[in-house]
């Protein structure tokens, strides 16, 4: 079991998912926290690439980004108010215990 990735909560996600995941022992942080309200999703990307952190999202810009090929760290993706929380929690534990970081990569997840 990896157990080696660590991601990044995009500004409009709910701490509560941080809040679960950080029960779980999964390093992560917040746009929040980070203190990256109102910066670009470019500059989000920049961010998770020099921490070497994996994204979570439910902007589809990122999705946009991907698709054209700027390169990241991964991006995992839920559309908004089509899953509960714990739902997202369980989803992004699941990529955390059964990916290496390099495995998702410049790759897209879907929860």
């Amino acid at each position: 079991m990896p157990k080696t990735i660590r991601f990044h909560l995009d500004e409009n996600v709910s701490n509560a998912i941080a809040e679960g995941l950080r029960r779980r022992g999964i390093d992560v942080t917040t746009t929040p926290e980070s203190g990256l309200i109102g910066v670009s999703d470019e500059e989000q990307i920049a961010l998770c690439r020099e921490q070497e952190r994996v994204i979570f999202t439910q902007d589809t810009d990122f999705l946009r980004m991907a698709q054209i090929g700027i390169s990241h760290r991964g991006i995992i993706y839920c559309q908004q108010k089509t899953r509960s929380i714990g739902d997202i929690v369980r989803g992004i534990t699941l990529i955390w215990e059964y990916l290496e970081s390099e495995e998702i990569q410049d790759k897209v997840e879907f929860i």
